[in-house]
């Protein structure tokens, strides 16, 4: 099934649910015919009555958990294929893919940035598609360190990590930060 086509799923059946609730809230407060009929049978109605107050509970608890099952269906089928979740997902040469935590992959490009002569600190945030992701990179600089070397390392740091990802970021937006020299 398509994306489009589970949204429209979900989409019909919550206005499925939605319009009953209507109905049995209508019908309980009277403004439909029937309001004096129950909406259960006589056998859930005893069973709820005979184990008052637990089986409120036991009826709470049940939808809790229907409604957490729902929630992690509806996750699950609008989840967008290809795109950075936390978890990167590169197809292989044939025989399946391979799922690296993107936490896996930034953290070994803050590695190899901090071995840079001048880096004192890195940060680095993956998000896009997994062929194109955009590569955003912070860097705290030592002032006393010439900007140039530094540049030059920065800049091999991120074609070793595109190399080793397989792709070519789409955006690449690097934040040099020059700490203030101490006094």
């Amino acid at each position: 099934m398509s994306n489009a086509a589970h949204r429209l799923l979900w989409t019909v059946l919550a206005l499925l649910l939605v319009a009953a609730g209507g109905v049995a809230s209508a019908v309980g407060l009277g403004w439909l015919p029937g309001g004096g009929a129950p909406l259960l049978g006589a056998g859930p109605v005893t069973w709820l009555r005979a184990g008052t107050p637990w089986s409120a509970l036991a009826v709470a608890v049940g939808g809790v958990l229907l409604a957490l099952l729902g929630q992690r269906l509806l996750t699950a089928g609008l989840r967008a294929p290809g795109r950075l979740a936390g978890i990167l997902t590169h197809a292989g040469n044939g025989g399946g893919r391979t799922r690296v935590a993107c936490e896996v992959l930034t953290g070994a490009l803050e590695r190899d940035l901090l071995r840079a002569s001048g880096v004192h600190r890195a940060r680095v945030l993956l998000t896009g598609p997994v062929a194109r992701p955009d590569v955003w990179v912070e860097v705290r600089l030592d002032p006393s360190d010439g900007l140039g070397a530094t540049r030059a390392q920065v800049d091999a740091a991120v074609r070793r990590f595109a190399a080793t990802l397989g792709c070519r970021p789409a955006h690449l937006d690097v934040t040099a930060v020059v700490d203030e020299p101490s006094r």
